[in-house]
């Protein structure tokens, strides 16, 4: 009998791009990642190519959770391009965005297929993104492995995970939001449907099926002085100055 892990991602950076369904020239985000997006930020990591539905099959078996950790700000942008070839203008597009948003995600199932994921973050073979290409993380993803758990008790027990400055400007919450799929025969009272479940990553035609999200909250675990988050902080230097300035 194969051993079960939990494998927890830390997703924080100045702009995040969760999207579910994009219509025309509106590109829109969810607020907080998708599955779709953190199995595809795994598949990167790993190289598996889009058309690789075989590879891509384990990945997107894995019980996937979140915890809204630092929600962000939505914010717009307004984006142009030109055909490449004929010099053309594409229609202007409008993109939504998530700033300075932080998550914990966590994926449990087969511990050997999550070492392999946790190693390949370390070592990846394409960059990771956070939803979008134009959206990097701000430090390593990879945030810990762990066996013979599970996804509730490790979102529970996770330090919280928002940036020093936040910290410093807000109060720690009494409670962090947690949208997780449900466990095997957990019966279901109050949940919400997306269409986020990947089946296939292939260009030509990406396919999605639903999956039942249950939102619940764990009371927020608050870390020890001088805890991981704060190992690098990019905004830390500007915050400092306007704190000088005022």
């Amino acid at each position: 009998m194969s051993r079960t892990g939990v494998l927890v991602l830390r997703l924080a950076g100045p702009l995040q791009s969760w999207g579910v369904s994009s219509r025309f020239t509106r590109r829109t985000t969810e607020s907080a990642p998708t599955k779709s997006g953190v199995v595809g930020l795994l598949a990167a990591a790993a190289g598996i190519e889009r058309g690789d539905d075989a590879r891509l099959a384990p990945l997107a078996a894995l019980r996937f959770g979140v915890r809204v950790d630092q929600p962000g700000t939505r914010v717009r942008d307004f984006h142009t391009a030109h055909h490449g070839v004929t010099g053309a203008s594409m229609p202007l597009s409008e993109r939504f965005y998530l700033a300075d948003a932080v998550f914990v995600a966590a994926l449990e199932g087969d511990h050997a297929l999550l070492t392999s994921l946790y190693n390949a973050l370390r070592t990846p073979a394409y960059p990771p993104y956070l939803g979008r290409r134009s959206c990097p993380p701000t430090e390593p993803v990879g945030l810990g492995l762990y066996e013979d758990t599970r996804l509730e008790d490790v979102l529970t027990r996770v330090p919280w995970q928002a940036s020093a400055w936040y910290r410093r400007r807000h109060p720690a919450p009494r409670t962090l939001t947690v949208l997780r799929e449900t466990a095997p025969g957990e019966p279901v009272t109050a949940a919400d449907v997306l269409r986020d479940q990947p089946v296939s990553f292939n260009a030509a035609h990406r396919r999605h099926t639903l999956r039942t999200v249950v939102p619940t909250s764990v009371p927020t675990p608050i870390p020890a002085s001088g805890g991981p988050q704060e190992a690098h902080d990019p905004f830390a230097a500007l915050d400092v100055l306007e704190e000088d300035s005022a």
